[in-house]
């Protein structure tokens, strides 16, 4: 996992929007947000960018923490 920086939106009930993130220097602008999840190690959002690349974030809150998860195959299930 890689550290990243996010720009999100965090709504009342707990639900977050991230908005677009910065990775190896380039900002990708999310279009989408997929299926998301919690498990004990953060909570995991799948984002399409704005050239429908898929992308594996992990947001830690106790860390308040962003992660991207290299690797990830964009064929895998989005929605």
């Amino acid at each position: 996992m890689e550290e990243i920086e996010v720009n999100a939106r965090f709504l009342p009930g707990g639900s977050v929007i991230p908005l677009n993130f910065i990775w190896k220097d380039t900002t990708y602008k999310v279009d989408t947000v997929g299926r998301n999840w919690s498990s004990e190690d953060g909570f995991h959002i799948l984002v399409m960018d704005m050239n429908s690349q898929v992308f594996h974030l992990v947001f830690f809150p106790q860390k308040k923490i962003w992660y991207l998860i290299p690797g990830w195959d964009s064929r895998s299930s989005f929605a």
